[in-house]
């Protein structure tokens, strides 16, 4: 009975994930833990700021494959239509409709540059720190960044993920015993 009622909270309520790349650092380390609440989207929309599990676009987990042609200063605006099944974290940083560009690795949404994170590492002189070509956001699709700016693989290169392929919002950690706490 206990075992069944484990694997239905990690099926359908909560499910621990480890942070495999240093794409969310200084927020998430390397072999952190991190807890997943997977039914909140259910009742609510996902907001810009959540840090959340999800499914990148085929091609996302060997390389930087884009859905749809751009321009060398253009975010990837669509991904590939197929889910892949490695499971990524990056926090959101454009919702549906937005219109995103990025400066200086911070996000430039519908014109308002989120300079103000202070939860970032930052980007460098790399070429995805500056996308000045706007790009809109389809509906019900979710643009990702990860923290660690400048190494970070996320949208910039595979496009915003729909809804569907997004698993749930990491609200804390719990591993290592000095880094426990909630998002």
């Amino acid at each position: 009975m206990a075992l069944g009622l484990a694997l239905a909270i990690q099926a359908w309520l909560i499910k621990p994930y480890q942070i495999p790349s240093q794409s969310m650092e200084p927020t998430l380390d390397v072999g952190q833990r991190v807890l997943v609440n997977r039914f909140l989207y259910h009742f609510t929309d996902p907001k810009i700021g959540d840090i959340i599990v999800f499914h990148p676009p085929a091609g996302a987990d060997s390389g930087n494959e884009c859905g749809a042609p751009h321009g060398p200063r253009e975010a990837c605006p669509r991904p590939t239509p197929v889910e892949s099944s490695q499971n990524f974290i990056k926090r959101i940083v454009a919702g549906p409709g937005d219109t995103l560009s990025v400066r200086d690795g911070h996000p430039v949404v519908d014109g308002v540059e989120k300079s103000e994170e202070s939860y970032i590492r930052p980007c460098g002189a790399a070429p995805q720190c500056n996308l000045p070509k706007a790009i809109k956001i389809p509906p019900g699709y979710y643009f990702m960044m990860g923290d660690n700016r400048g190494e970070s693989d996320d949208s910039r290169f595979w496009g915003p993920v729909p809804r569907a392929w997004l698993i749930g919002k990491a609200f804390a950690t719990y591993w290592p015993p000095d880094r426990i706490g909630i998002f």
